[in-house]
This record gives structure tokens, C-alpha cells and sequence, in this order.
């Protein structure tokens, strides 16, 4: 019987759970780990840029927001891009920092691994913004989440253009710019 005095008194105590801690609750139960990160491994919409695709048998691993600078120098005769320099975010609220983007062009995590690429296809969407792309991993060092990588996608680009004045020779600019970064591996 002191049993079953026990077992009516939790229940009783589970049942003056607040609404609130009861919503919690069940969210945590229904909303998958990592589904706020933007992370839900679903290929992005390629529009109108369909060479843009990757090959088949890869799979999205891991998708970044990314919010830098491309940079810029000026030759005598146009503006070079030097390198873009960017920090990457787990959503699009850059909320969550995982990595940093920089010259190779080259993805680096928290962890420290990191993937290098080299540009395949290129597909002009928008005009007041840099080409979205694809690119193939030519090296994926250290652990983490970019390991075997195999492709990279930019898309869902805004700014980042060169200047269109001319500068001094030598010159340097950072010019603003985001993107959405997709990262692949070869599913077996």
C-alpha cells in the first residue's frame, strides 16, 4: 500500500507541471538536435543554375551562413579579388559562429579542420552580387565537419562585386558580402 501511496503522489506531482515546462517538453521531443542550425541536409534550390549541381552519390554533410568581406585590388587596370574573409554561422541569424572563410579559397572550422577548393561552375543570378558556385574539394585536412568533403556550393549571394570606380595602384578594398555555404560528402 505505501507503494501505491508513492506512485499516486508522482503522478500527482507530474500533473502540476506548467504549461510552459510541459510545450518545452514536448518540442524537444518532436524538433530533431540541430534542426535550428540550418543544418537539415537538404540541397539548396539551384534555380536556374542547375550546372551548379553536384555529382551523384554526395550528399549535403553540412550547411553555413557566412557574413565577411570579399577583397579587392586595384591592378592599374581593374580590381583583383585577393581573397574573401568571412565568418561562418550556424543559422541565418549568425547566431552560432562554427568557422571562418579565407584565401585558397579555404573553409576552416572551430575545431580546426578545414577543406580547400577549387572553382568548377559559376552561375550569375543576381547582378549586384558575386557569382554562386560550385567547387570541388581539392584537400579536407583534420577532423570535424569538414572531413571528406568532397564539393562546396556558395549560393544565395548578396553584395560582394568589386568596385566599379578605379582606384590607386595597389590599392585595397573589403566589400561586404553573405552567402549560404553547402558542403558534401560521398555517400556509400
Amino acid at each position: 500500500m505505501n507503494g501505491l501511496k508513492a506512485t499516486h503522489a508522482f503522478r500527482w506531482h507530474c500533473i502540476n507541471v506548467t504549461p510552459a515546462v510541459l510545450a518545452l517538453l514536448l518540442i524537444a521531443l518532436v524538433v530533431p538536435a540541430g534542426a535550428n542550425q540550418g543544418n537539415d541536409n537538404r540541397a539548396p534550390d539551384l534555380g536556374n543554375c542547375q550546372h551548379l549541381q553536384v555529382e551523384a552519390g554526395n550528399r549535403v554533410a553540412f550547411h553555413v551562413y557566412a557574413e565577411g568581406v570579399q577583397i579587392y585590388r586595384w591592378s592599374g587596370t581593374g580590381w583583383d579579388l585577393v581573397a574573401p574573409k568571412a565568418t561562418l554561422f550556424a543559422d541565418a541569424g549568425n547566431n552560432g559562429e562554427v568557422g571562418i572563410h579565407y584565401a585558397g579559397p579555404t573553409w576552416e572550422s572551430v575545431s580546426g579542420g578545414k577543406v580547400v577548393g577549387m572553382v568548377s561552375e559559376r552561375c550569375t543570378v543576381d547582378t549586384d552580387a558575386i557569382q554562386w558556385l560550385l567547387l570541388g574539394a581539392v584537400s579536407s585536412d583534420g577532423p570535424g565537419i569538414f572531413h571528406r568533403v568532397t564539393f562546396i556550393q556558395r549560393v544565395n549571394t548578396v553584395g560582394g562585386l568589386a568596385p566599379t570606380d578605379p582606384g590607386v595602384i595597389g590599392e585595397v578594398r573589403e566589400v561586404p558580402y553573405t552567402a549560404e555555404y553547402f558542403f558534401y560528402r560521398a555517400h556509400h
